[in-house]
């Protein structure tokens, strides 16, 4: 494992010494837009694990992506190993289908301290609620990003992640009540304490999520992809690719449904993504993933 591995797969060709928020911006970014967001080793029969040295592995040298628990694991050890403050916590997703946010701290985020302020930096959300910039921890304050309006609000030192996307542009009208599309223009995203965590901490997790017939992730085949300009994303068969802000407070997002033969292709071609088992696609409906 090093850095310099690290750094050819994401692209980043820029400062190594700096621990400024350009620099960890910098940094950040290169990963979201070179790494997916993904769990298609739950759909081609391999296991998910959490060791560092296998989740480097994964991500650098097969030029996979993992979910928050790998993403965020190595984008913390790649900071700390650059002298940054960095710290774990721990989130509880909320379900809009349910209206609730999750009972099982399921999702890991990286803490960073940078001259006396706190950032939560996540690479490991995906889809159109994944930022783009690391977001200052401070409580009401509207955050304008490339995706949208991000904002933490917090309540009895319980702290909430919300978004405020923009309207929506949909050429193809047969999708407009897709479950992968966001009805709601503010949605809450997620809910987290500062309490420091650790890995083990998500060890259950980790196999829940991979194995429980409640679990979204083994009821959807996700891969996606930030971009410069919005992100794509194969959920199933579909594959969707949002531009943002492509016209005044509007997002066009693009729908086509793939052919089996098409899924493997289209993975190498818009995520980079050659896998080593057959992939079985699936999109049970009723969830939101967008």
């Amino acid at each position: 494992m090093n850095l310099e591995e690290y750094f050819a797969r994401t692209g980043y060709k820029g400062s190594l010494e700096k621990q400024d928020l350009e620099t960890l911006t910098d940094i950040f970014q290169h990963h979201i837009r070179a790494v997916p967001f993904e769990n298609l080793s739950i759909h081609c029969g391999e296991k998910i694990t959490l060791e560092l040295e296998h989740v480097y592995n994964k991500i650098v040298r097969r030029k996979r992506g993992g979910w928050c628990m790998e993403n965020n694991q190595l984008l913390g050890w790649v900071l700390k190993r650059l002298g940054y403050d960095t710290s774990f916590l721990g989130a509880y997703v909320f379900n809009p289908h349910q209206n609730a946010y999750a009972t099982i701290m399921t999702h890991l985020l990286v803490k960073v301290v940078l001259d006396g302020k706190a950032y939560i930096v996540d690479g490991g959300f995906g889809v159109s609620y994944q930022m783009w910039q690391p977001m200052e921890l401070v409580s009401g304050k509207d955050q304008p990003q490339a995706p949208g309006v991000f904002r933490f609000t917090e309540k009895n030192a319980i702290w909430y992640l919300e978004k405020m996307r923009r309207k929506q542009y949909i050429p193809n009208q047969n999708f407009s009540n897709s479950d992968l599309l966001e009805k709601k223009e503010c949605r809450k995203v997620y809910m987290f304490s500062l309490e420091p965590r650790t890995v083990e901490d998500f060890r259950f997790q980790c196999t829940y999520l991979q194995t429980s017939p409640d679990s979204l992730f083994t009821k959807k085949s996700i891969c996606t992809l930030q971009t410069t300009d919005g992100f794509r994303a194969l959920i199933g068969w579909t594959l969707t690719e949002t531009t943002y802000n492509y016209k005044e407070n509007m997002d066009l997002v693009e729908f086509l449904t793939l052919e089996d033969e098409e899924v493997e292709k289209t993975l190498k071609e818009k995520f980079n993504i050659t896998l080593d088992r057959k992939l079985v696609p699936l999109n049970v409906k009723g969830f939101y993933t967008i």
